[in-house]
């Protein structure tokens, strides 16, 4: 009976980026301005182009918050949560402060926003549990496809201890921000 020699497989190891060398993939031209990808825990994850409807209600929310609030509203921009991730969430309202320097972090943030239309499973499967584990004290999912908001509050390592379904004609009001308020029915006019 003949044997056979079990080969030595290399098996690839992963490499994760840092955002330092993520940013120089931007800067030497590698990842281009309108390239639609954010820095998560190393990996650079490719986002789903944006459609009227998600553009729409990102709008609509931002126009929103700046009419209710002193504090800063960003859309679509990042925020850097650790030497490895530093997505783009659709909506980030953080301390009003000069951020020239550097991306909002963690401590700065008071609500972030995800609009979900076709990257639902990725926002709450990935991006929330990401947000609980830097502490993110509250982040708010609307699922667009089956017009339902999610909210997401008290960060722990394991994810958020809270998981709420306001239901139709209820008011959100955010935890840390309270006079940003929100009738999800304006979510779907």
């Amino acid at each position: 009976m003949a044997t056979l020699a079990m080969a030595t497989l290399a098996i690839p190891s992963r490499c994760r980026l840092t955002i330092e060398e993520y940013h120089r993939l931007g800067e030497t031209g590698v990842l281009r301005e309108d390239d639609r990808v954010e820095l998560i825990e190393g990996e650079l994850i490719r986002m789903a182009p944006i459609g009227s409807r998600h553009a729409e209600c990102v709008s609509r929310l931002n126009r929103l918050f700046n009419r209710q609030t002193e504090a800063m509203v960003r859309v679509q921009d990042p925020i850097q949560l650790s030497e490895h991730s530093e997505p783009e969430p659709d909506i980030a309202i953080v301390r009003n402060r000069n951020y020239a320097e550097a991306h909002p972090g963690p401590d700065d943030v008071l609500l972030l926003v995800e609009v979900s239309d076709t990257s639902l499973s990725d926002d709450r499967d990935i991006k929330v549990p990401l947000y609980a584990r830097h502490g993110i004290p509250e982040v708010w999912l609307v699922d667009l496809a089956h017009e339902r908001l999610e909210v997401y509050l008290g960060p722990t390592a394991q994810g958020y201890r809270q998981a709420l379904r306001p239901r139709e004609g209820e008011v959100i009001v955010a935890s840390q921000v309270p006079e940003v308020t929100l009738d999800i029915e304006v979510l779907w006019r």
